[in-house]
């Protein structure tokens, strides 16, 4: 099983770290811990198939195609987007085109930006943007919430074989993902959240 583990250092809101950052630096080398799942509701077929269990005692899941999917990730959000993407590429006569907008709050807390860039620059349909909350002096990439705009800009046009997946913190999809997919024609099978 992969693991993606990003222990955060203290900051204002939480001076300590995250409590799972905390319990995973006292940790020693050679200790186990016990992880499940993943038991998602979003299953990645191949060559733009998706199936989609919408309760946990559904058998049948609905089924919807894709030729182009959006995603939109925040923070530790990108790992389902990355499974998704790792699938695809495993078959080389998947054609479906990936648009990844990745929102972080600095460029440093940009997860597995070395895997996200050299899959878009070895994948013809593999492309990315990021947008962060504090930028870098001399940083090439959007500075700000995901927005409406944004999303216009670095995501498929809403169209019926168009997906979008989104993932990431609760206010940011209720108060700007939601709304600005809404405001730019996407309807509610057109996107999936995780």
């Amino acid at each position: 099983m992969d693991a993606l583990l990003a222990l955060v250092d203290g900051d204002f809101r939480f001076p300590d770290g995250g409590k799972m950052s905390q319990y995973l630096e006292h940790l020693a080398i050679g200790d186990t811990i016990e992880v499940s799942g993943p038991k998602g509701k979003l299953s990645y077929m191949g060559k733009g198939e998706i199936h989609i269990k919408h309760r946990p005692r559904d058998v049948v899941p609905e089924i919807r195609k894709a030729k182009k999917i959006g995603m939109i990730a925040g923070g530790t959000g990108i790992t389902p987007m990355l499974q998704v993407v790792r699938r695809a590429l495993q078959d080389p006569e998947d054609k479906t085109e990936f648009y990844l907008l990745f929102a972080n709050q600095s460029e440093g807390d940009i997860l597995c930006r070395e895997e996200i860039e050299a899959m878009a620059a070895a994948h013809d349909n593999v492309h990315f943007w990021y947008t962060v909350d504090r930028a870098e002096k001399n940083w090439q990439y959007s500075v700000g919430f995901v927005s409406a705009d944004m999303m216009k800009k670095h995501l498929p046009a809403a169209a019926s074989d168009v997906q979008i997946f989104m993932c990431g913190p609760p206010p940011m999809l209720k108060f700007a993902v939601l709304p600005a997919l809404e405001e730019l024609g996407f309807t509610p099978d057109m996107h999936f959240s995780f």
